[in-house]
């Protein structure tokens, strides 16, 4: 429930896309930021700085929306789409066959939660070499060989739980690399989307891998891999193992080099610096990572505790553990669609005001607990806020891939997704220390209005800045 890539998501139907263009670009090459035979690009003209996009298309302030109208979204991206949703689905099976298996050697709740926390912990301290190596190597071959460790350090894992005695560290190592290799393969994935599709249908090519990651990972994933966990823990592992090997299969055939040109030879750590110093110098960068760690810091804090406010018979809302789950999954309904109707949210309101309206809509989220404890209007409001998540990845992911030169993107990636998630142990810990010493109601009320004061940030993210973030960016 972040509000960066919120959710990883039984895969929808392909769309048709019309694909008889004339003078296809090349979308495998990669090429210098701001030249002229970018994917997608023209030569900006001198007067917009935003090429033939505003010229031809008299597009209004922050709409690059419809030349994308025009333009099939391609067999590679949806090649690459296919990845992502055997790759997500391989995750959403693990994150619940894991501490199922562990169940089976400890019943300790430390232990069982360490995995969790060996999972998520390669973020925090592998996340900043991440994206320098996504600006290094090649993104595809970075992403094949991601998903190539994951399936072979599950075959691993089978070979430890028949043959070791106390497998747990056992697990531990494991879901610790794992989490290695997803940092790496995840900053790589998002950083190639622009060498892939060309920029005017980032927003619509980001809707779609959403949905197909929120839909993998959270509905499908899920309750396969409980299922699989009854049959044996084999087989468990034995399939997000294949489904990652499918995803290898998958990348094999998005052809072309990813790999992003360098003028010179510089260290790893002075790549890290660049790209930190990059993201700090943009103030629209530099605020949408503040919101996004604000937003973050309010729901940690906020779901941290909404248990105790939810389930069991002494509880507000006195729900069983069937309904606590199924309350929610309308935070992840909520996000499916959002995904899938982001696009046009963008091109009705421009990107400014969808991020204003998204964060309006989210406030019910973190806040609503607040003012009732009605599990229907809860469920709506978690729906709401779950939609406006969405519509918040998809527009900002799409503007910081627009506004970002590709030779820094993995890194700025990288970095700014640190910064979304580093807010979230110390949102945890808040939630838990105003419930215990102020109540409940205080832990939402508080977090409604951190939240809602978050569109203090639009001060900056407005649609003259973010207009003339892509003009620097053309002439790169």
């Amino acid at each position: 429930m972040t509000a960066e890539e919120a959710g990883r998501g039984a895969q929808p139907q392909v769309p048709t896309e019309d694909s008889s263009r004339t003078e296809r670009p090349d979308r495998t090459k990669t090429v210098p930021p701001g030249s002229a035979d970018r994917p997608g690009r023209q030569p900006a003209p001198a007067e917009t700085g935003w090429g033939n996009f505003v010229a031809e298309d008299q597009a209004g302030p922050g709409d690059p929306a419809p030349e994308s109208e025009r333009q099939p979204l391609g067999p590679p991206f949806w090649t690459l789409w296919t990845a992502s949703g055997f790759s997500n689905l391989a995750d959403g099976v693990l994150k619940v066959a894991l501490p199922l298996i562990a169940l089976r050697f400890t019943d300790s709740p430390t232990l069982i939660a360490g995995l969790a926390i060996a999972l998520s912990l390669p973020w925090l301290i592998f996340a900043l070499p991440a994206g320098a190596l996504a600006d290094r190597g090649d993104r595809r071959r970075i992403m094949l060989m991601a998903n190539t460790a994951r399936a072979a350090l599950l075959l691993a894992l089978v070979a430890a739980l028949l043959s070791v005695a106390e497998p747990i560290w056992a697990l531990y190592l494991v879901a610790f690399a794992i989490g290695c290799s997803e940092t790496a393969y995840d900053t790589s994935a998002q950083s190639i989307l622009p060498q892939v599709v060309p920029r005017p249908v980032l927003s619509r090519a980001n809707g779609r891998l959403f949905a197909v990651e929120l839909t993998a990972n959270q509905f499908i994933g899920p309750p396969l891999g409980g299922a699989l966990v009854v049959a044996g823990a084999t087989l468990a592992l034995t399939v997000p193992a294949a489904l990652w090997v499918c995803a290898v299969g998958a990348l094999l055939f998005v052809r072309g080099s990813f790999r992003v040109e360098r003028t010179s030879s510089t260290s790893m750590r002075a790549d890290i610096a660049e790209g930190l110093r990059f993201l700090w110098s943009r103030p629209l960068l530099r605020t949408l990572g503040a919101m996004v760690g604000g937003f973050n810091f309010a729901t940690s804090a906020a779901f941290t505790v909404f248990v105790l406010f939810a389930v069991g018979p002494g509880s507000a809302m006195k729900l069983s553990e069937p309904g606590f789950g199924l309350l929610l999954t309308s935070i992840a309904v909520g996000s499916l669609l959002g995904s899938l109707v982001a696009e046009g949210i963008e091109k009705r309101l421009g990107r400014s005001r969808s991020l204003a309206v998204a964060i309006l809509a989210s406030v019910p989220l973190v806040g609503i607990p607040a003012v009732t404890a009605d599990p229907v209007l809860v469920g709506l409001a978690f729906f709401l806020g779950g939609m406006a998540i969405a519509v918040w990845n998809v527009v900002s992911v799409s503007l910081r891939q627009r506004i970002t030169p590709d030779r820094l993107l993995g890194r700025v990636n990288s970095a700014y997704r640190l910064l979304a998630w580093g807010t979230m142990p110390a949102g945890a810990a808040a939630g838990g220390v105003l419930a215990q010493y102020f109540g409940l109601t205080t832990v939402f009320a508080a977090m409604g209005i951190l939240s809602l004061a978050l569109l203090l940030g639009m001060r900056v993210v407005t649609e003259p800045a973010i207009e003339a973030a892509e003009r620097d960016v053309e002439g790169a």
